[in-house]
């Protein structure tokens, strides 16, 4: 278990800024997760706390060691790649004992963690299977043994995930995090995919440009995203245009003036006001918005649906309203279907459901 410790962090590759300033704190024991588009740089971060990549400026900390310009075996250090980096010619066992045999432990050690570390991730027994036996699942599991059975200071994970299917990957979302927890594990966890971050993440931060645009809980994140662009990359969002026409009677709310009418909304933190007549935008999400009435709440959102797609668990609505705007709808075990129509209803929203971002802003320094 070990506390990593990021301070202004820059890498270019030629001419082309990868990271810019990044600094960064993760606690011991805590599953972070690194969550952005392509190209934002945060498997370049992780590459860099593996010690696969030397930093242009800047330092790394694990606890109080500086190992900014450590080898990367030298640095305790567990990964799992997307692509797995299985060797197709040695046995189960034997890909899982490489990292032990590089480290020159006795043969009887590491026959002993070898099989620890196949029982840790419910594969027992399958050691003298080539990896051509197994299913993709199994596979994934022979990767996080291996990752594991060196003892890491901290596991990092390049998109593990990403090859599985959707069962496999909920089973292996849970697995990973019980393992990390159950030994205490530092665990940095690169991922574009949000329901991955948000289910399993203590911490994330959603990077853009190679700067982080917002760092805390998925709770945090979701429910206050500090822009636009971490808003939509979060999860589905409905953004409205609209003008501050002032702080509303309830405290800490404000409303906005929109193309459809007068909206009542918070602030997404704590640390920032809008100003009076300042351009904003509200975020709502869809599952925020409910066709029935809310007690207490002046928002309404009047359209009509025009598409209907039912998912099982949920059923999805888009609302085209007057002005043209397209709002999506969200409703969770859905006892009656809405169909398309040409006849008007309306949504609400709860003031608190909706946030105010400032307009234009797509990322904001963490």
């Amino acid at each position: 278990m070990v506390s990593i410790t990021i301070r202004n962090l820059s890498k270019s590759f030629g001419k082309q800024p990868v990271l810019r300033d990044v600094s960064l704190e993760i606690a011991q024991g805590e599953l972070f997760f690194l969550l952005g588009p392509s190209g934002c740089g945060k498997t370049t971060l992780l590459r860099h706390l593996a010690g696969f990549y030397q930093p242009d400026h800047g330092h790394i900390y694990f606890d109080e060691e500086e190992v900014t310009r450590l080898p990367a075996h030298k640095r305790g250090t567990g990964m799992m790649f997307q692509s797995y980096a299985l060797w197709p010619h040695l046995s189960v066992a034997q890909n899982v004992a490489f990292g032990l045999e590089e480290r020159r432990c006795p043969a009887a050690e590491t026959a002993q963690r070898v099989e620890q570390a196949l029982e840790l991730v419910q594969l027992s027994g399958l050691g003298g299977r080539r990896i051509s036996q197994l299913s993709g699942g199994q596979q994934q599991r022979v990767a996080l043994a291996r990752a594991l059975v060196i003892r890491p200071r901290c596991l990092l994970l390049d998109e593990p995930l990403s090859n599985l299917d959707a069962k496999l990957r909920h089973e292996m979302r849970a697995e990973i995090r019980r393992l990390c927890k159950e030994f205490g594990l530092t665990g940095i966890y690169v991922t574009h995919d949000r329901d991955e971050a948000l289910s399993m993440a203590d911490r994330l931060a959603v990077m853009q440009a190679g700067r982080l645009a917002q760092v805390g809980t998925p709770e945090e994140v979701y429910r206050n995203p500090a822009s636009q662009m971490v808003a939509e990359f979060i999860g589905q969002a409905n953004l409205i245009h609209g003008t501050v026409t002032g702080p509303s009677p309830e405290d800490s709310f404000w409303d906005v003036e929109t193309s459809f009418g007068r909206v009542r909304a918070r602030p997404a933190g704590k640390d920032w006001q809008p100003s009076l007549g300042s351009t904003v935008t509200l975020c709502v999400r869809p599952e925020a918005l409910s066709f029935g009435h809310i007690l207490g709440s002046p928002n309404h959102f009047p359209g009509r649906i025009i598409d209907t797609t039912y998912l099982g668990a949920t059923v999805q609505y888009d609302l085209k309203m007057p002005d043209g705007l397209c709002l999506k709808v969200c409703e969770t075990n859905p006892r009656k279907i809405r169909q398309p129509s040409s006849a008007e209803t309306r949504v609400m929203a709860a003031p608190a459901d909706v946030v105010i971002l400032a307009a234009g802003e797509n990322a904001t320094d963490a």
